[in-house]
């Protein structure tokens, strides 16, 4: 065999440089993949943002009130804060038997009774005869009393509710705090609690013209009524019998007329005719109570007469709306790597709202960039008037994390 030819110096060594860098070639590769894959894995990969939908809420007509062009008044509803609208001077001004109200919720705050419940027995004595003929001397609403009869608290708040008897609310008020005086003191103190600061009690039946309320007042003091359901019961009540006392009619003659249940009647020189009114209207699946008061008129009858037009106007200003319905469709998202999904509303939701009050929709979705199905991602807030009601967004399916190939495929730098 021929024997190879040697190699000379120079190609042995070039030879050797080029295994050499041949050799780091490969190293830096290894290097380089080594480095580049979990560089690549666990890099940051970017959030998809919501595109988001907004929705419009077309705003209702405005509601006139038909309030007469005598006097004063307000109207409101329980659930919504103030009053809805008034008419008038809305300063203080004679409430009249409408005290008799305060004078029931102060009693009944000191001395509770459950519905149902006739409470303590109360014994009248001469001073109670004695208020009666005080009573009458002021050509006030009374009913009669005798030494040593017995009535049950339940039947004294029917007799002072009911046919507005003067004189029972004061027997009953005195039974209560011990004197007129404590009582009094203990009315302050609860009108200041319930906020009721422009209302003023100097009796307790309304009998001086120092009993004085707003309009504003007077709704607030009616919805606390309602609340209450011993009085509410009490003042929806158009007869009663009591012991002693024997049939007793409502002086409300709108019970049961257009939904009325209550509240309270007051007549006197200064106030004039007065009443305190409720109904429940029935809006979509709802209900909804108004409350109202108008003072000053000349009589009853036409009181009545203006409470009927104020509420037909009214009442047909209250509408159910639905703000949003569990899935409804707020926000959609599309990531770099191709998922997609919506964020939806997480429950079903609706308001009362009344006239022409404003209703408006923000909504709030957060960048994603992975999450299971019903994950929260945001809130729709809706503001209704002055009330806020929000709701939560959810994933309506599932956004998964880029896979391994997708992270290889897409650098960091590229991201």
């Amino acid at each position: 065999m021929p024997s190879r030819p040697r190699l000379t110096r120079e190609q042995i060594y070039r030879r050797r440089r080029i295994a050499a860098v041949v050799a780091l070639v490969l190293t830096l590769g290894i290097v380089s993949v080594a480095v580049y894959v979990p560089s690549a894995a666990s890099a940051d990969v970017p959030d998809a943002v919501a595109e988001v939908t907004t929705p419009a809420f077309a705003p209702a007509p405005a509601v006139q009130a038909a309030f007469p062009g005598y006097g004063r008044g307000a109207i409101g509803a329980v659930g919504f804060d103030g009053v809805l609208a008034s008419s008038g001077e809305q300063t203080r001004f004679p409430m009249a038997s409408i005290t008799k109200v305060v004078t029931a919720l102060v009693v009944l705050s000191a001395k509770p009774l459950a519905e149902g419940e006739q409470g303590p027995e109360i014994e009248f004595g001469p001073a109670d005869v004695d208020i009666y003929y005080d009573v009458l001397a002021q050509n006030g609403s009374l009913q009669p009393v005798s030494d040593g009869i017995v009535m049950s608290q339940r039947q004294v708040l029917e007799t002072m509710l009911i046919p507005s008897a003067n004189n029972y609310a004061e027997s009953l008020a005195i039974w209560a705090f011990g004197s007129v005086d404590a009582y009094l003191q203990a009315a302050r103190a609860w009108l200041d609690s319930k906020g009721l600061t422009d209302t003023v009690v100097v009796d307790t039946n309304g009998l001086s013209a120092g009993d004085v309320s707003t309009p504003a007042n007077l709704v607030e003091l009616g919805k606390l009524a309602l609340a209450d359901p011993v009085v509410a019961s009490i003042v929806s009540t158009r007869t009663a019998t009591e012991p002693y006392v024997g049939e007793i009619d409502n002086t409300n003659k709108l019970l049961g007329i257009a939904g009325v249940d209550g509240i309270k009647t007051g007549t006197t020189d200064e106030a004039g005719a007065c009443l305190l009114f409720s109904t429940d209207v029935q809006v979509g699946a709802s209900s909804v109570t108004v409350v109202g008061v108008i003072l000053g008129a000349d009589t009853h009858p036409e009181l009545n007469e203006s409470v009927l037009a104020l509420l037909e106007s009214v009442t047909p200003g209250f509408r159910e709306v639905t703000l949003t319905t569990a899935g409804q469709q707020y926000g959609s998202y599309t990531t770099a790597w191709g998922e997609t999904a919506v964020a939806v509303a997480g429950e079903t939701r609706t308001v009362l709202t009344y006239s022409d009050e404003p209703i408006v929709a923000a909504v709030a979705a957060s960048p994603v960039e992975s999450g299971a199905a019903g994950t929260d991602v945001g809130s729709v807030t809706f503001t209704v008037g002055d009330e806020q009601v929000t709701v939560p967004l959810l994933l309506d399916q599932a956004v998964d994390a880029p896979d391994f190939w997708w992270r290889m495929s897409n650098p960091p730098w590229s991201r």
